[in-house]
C-alpha cells in the first residue's frame, strides 16, 4: 500500500568543479509483508534514490557523480483523501480532459532552484581554505 507520495528537490554541487544543479524526483513509500520501501522516479523512469551512490547524478559540467541533498519538498495527497475532499466524477474516461495526453512532459530538470542563500558558497570556501591550508 502507498503510504506517502512526494515530489522532492535535490540540490548537487559538483566536488571538482563546483556547478550546482539540481533535480526533482516523485517519491513514493510503500508498505508490504516485507517492510517499508522508498521509490524514486524521474520523468516517470524508475531510477536509484540520488541520496546514495547508485543513483548519484553526473554533473552536467565535468562528468563526475555526486551524491545530492534535499532541498525542498511537496507532499501529494493521496485519493480519496479526508471527508468532503473536492473531487471530480470522470464519466468517460476518454473524453474527460482529452489535452492531458497531448501536454507536454514536465521534465525533472525544467525549474529554476529556490534560493538558499550561502550554500554552494559556504562549499566552495570551505574547499579552498582546505586547499590553502
Amino acid at each position: 500500500m502507498i503510504t506517502e507520495m512526494a515530489l522532492e528537490r535535490v540540490e548537487f554541487t559538483c566536488g571538482r568543479c563546483w556547478h550546482d544543479w539540481s533535480i526533482d524526483y516523485d517519491v513514493q513509500q510503500y508498505s508490504d509483508e516485507d517492510g517499508a520501501w522508498e521509490y524514486f522516479s524521474r520523468d516517470g523512469i524508475p531510477v536509484p534514490s540520488p541520496y546514495t551512490p547508485a543513483g548519484a547524478s553526473p554533473c552536467p559540467a565535468c562528468g563526475r557523480h555526486w551524491v545530492g541533498r534535499l532541498l525542498a519538498r511537496r507532499l501529494i495527497p493521496a485519493a480519496p483523501g479526508a471527508v468532503g475532499t473536492p473531487r471530480e466524477k470522470v464519466t468517460d474516461a476518454a473524453l474527460h480532459r482529452p489535452e492531458r495526453r497531448g501536454a507536454p512532459l514536465l521534465r525533472s530538470t525544467a525549474h529554476t532552484p529556490p534560493e538558499q542563500p550561502g550554500v554552494g558558497v559556504q562549499l566552495r570556501e570551505r574547499a579552498s581554505s582546505a586547499a590553502a591550508n
